[in-house]
């Protein structure tokens, strides 16, 4: 078992997609979603320009890990699929890749595309070109723009530029904090992403 840390660089509910009961990260991030395991926890903290650094923005355990396609075609998970027109909610939806018969990948219009549902090569490359995985949580919680401090003693989790880190998170770190965010009753979708508009 691991902790992932990363900088949560835009929050908009879409990397993660912290709705309808369960967290996903099908976006973004593709060392953590190509080399996260089961049982494993991420914890996204907040971005300086956020005003945010130190706060845990959310946190997940991985109990289920998709490829695009079977997390395109599950009926558990057309809801998280981008409608633009929509809510806020609906507009982050973070499934959005899918294989063509040629093997290639399909990008449906949605944040990550360009207007007019164009597809968007830097996006579709940097989320399809390393791995396949999608990463789900059903055990987490997410604050957004007003998640908690980092207590004392666990401020060396919290990554301080682009990337992530997990290796180099002391064993004793990793417990310390698993004990922390499973010691809070919180649960799920608490808080406004920390970039939509007020």
């Amino acid at each position: 078992m691991r902790l992932h840390s990363y900088v949560v660089d835009h929050d908009l509910g879409f990397a993660p997609n912290p709705f309808h009961r369960i967290c996903t990260l099908a976006a973004c991030k593709p060392k953590i979603r190509k080399h996260a395991d089961l049982g494993d926890y991420i914890v996204g903290t907040g971005s300086i320009p956020n005003k945010l650094a130190g706060r845990v923005v959310y946190w997940m355990r991985i109990d289920e890990i998709l490829s695009f396609d079977e997390y395109w075609n599950d009926p558990r998970f057309m809801r998280k699929r981008p409608i633009l027109t929509g809510s806020r909610m609906q507009i982050y939806g973070d499934n959005i890749y899918r294989k063509r018969d040629d093997g290639t990948f399909d990008q449906a219009d949605s944040f990550h595309s360009e207007p007019g549902g164009i597809i968007s090569q830097p996006n579709l490359m940097r989320d399809t070109g390393y791995t396949d995985n999608v990463l789900l949580g059903r055990e987490y919680a997410y604050w957004g723009g007003s998640g908690p401090s980092l207590p004392v003693g666990l401020e060396k989790i919290a990554h301080s530029t682009q990337g992530h880190i997990n290796n180099s998170i002391p064993p004793a770190l990793v417990t310390a904090f698993i004990s922390w965010v499973r010691g809070m009753p919180d649960r799920g979708f608490m808080g406004r992403p920390a970039n939509w508009p007020s």
